[in-house]
């Protein structure tokens, strides 16, 4: 199988099984929605049908709105179709992160030499919520309480592992979240998964909090890929 082949594989095989703290749920886009596995596909049969050598880009965990409905991480339907060329039928989704993400790619020269080099997912590489005091879900991260980090460990650990062995570089990871890098950083000196660790601001907070400053973020963004 080629690379894209194997995430498609990894992706259709996703399933967590373990206990969960009160109020907190997990959103499994592959069983939720039909289309999510089509376009899925799409996307990692286009851009990675390959067997190249690429390096590893680490988010937190998907958004409801982004990767929780294409199944493809820090992309919306907005962008999926707009720099990936894929079209989603049956939703419509906006995620911030994929904003400046996207706009980063572009800079980077587009989809296809992205993601020709860098593979991006998520130490736990499914949708996580939290019932707010009005009785709504909203997105939550693995980190967000102690209890919940426990359950989720062991899963995040598998599933990097998993990530690794589809053929990934490991003598560099970025990891975007400098809580997430505190995280990762307790798990990578215990399990020895990557030499180097490149920390890098997450894109909801660049374009929520640092939006007049997101070229000095784009640049920054390149450099650490080795851009000239």
């Amino acid at each position: 199988m080629n690379f894209g082949e194997k995430v498609v594989v990894f992706n259709q095989n996703l399933k967590y099984h373990g206990k969960l703290p009160k109020d907190f749920q997990v959103m499994n886009p592959f069983l939720d929605n039909p289309e999510t596995l089509l376009v899925m596909k799409q996307f990692y049969d286009k851009f990675y049908g390959d067997n190249r050598n690429r390096k590893f880009v680490i988010g937190i965990n998907p958004s409801r709105h982004g990767a929780g409905v294409t199944g493809v991480p820090f992309t919306d339907t907005k962008r999926l179709e707009s720099a990936c060329g894929i079209r989603m039928e049956s939703a419509r989704t906006h995620e911030v992160s994929s904003v400046f993400l996207y706009e980063m790619i572009e800079a980077y020269g587009g989809a296809a030499p992205f993601y020709r080099d860098f593979y991006i997912n998520s130490p736990f590489p499914l949708a996580i919520t939290r019932k707010g005091k009005n009785g709504i879900y909203v997105n939550a991260n693995y980190y967000d309480d102690k209890e919940l980090f426990t359950a989720v460990e062991d899963f995040m650990v598998e599933s990097l592992i998993k990530h690794i062995s589809l053929g990934l570089d490991t003598s560099e990871v970025f990891v975007l979240g400098v809580k997430n890098a505190a995280f990762l950083k307790k798990i990578n000196d215990r399990e020895k998964l990557f030499d180097q660790m490149t920390v890098l601001e997450h894109p909801r907070y660049i374009q929520q909090y640092k939006s007049k400053e997101k070229e000095f973020y784009i640049d920054k963004y390149l450099l650490a890929f080795n851009q000239k």
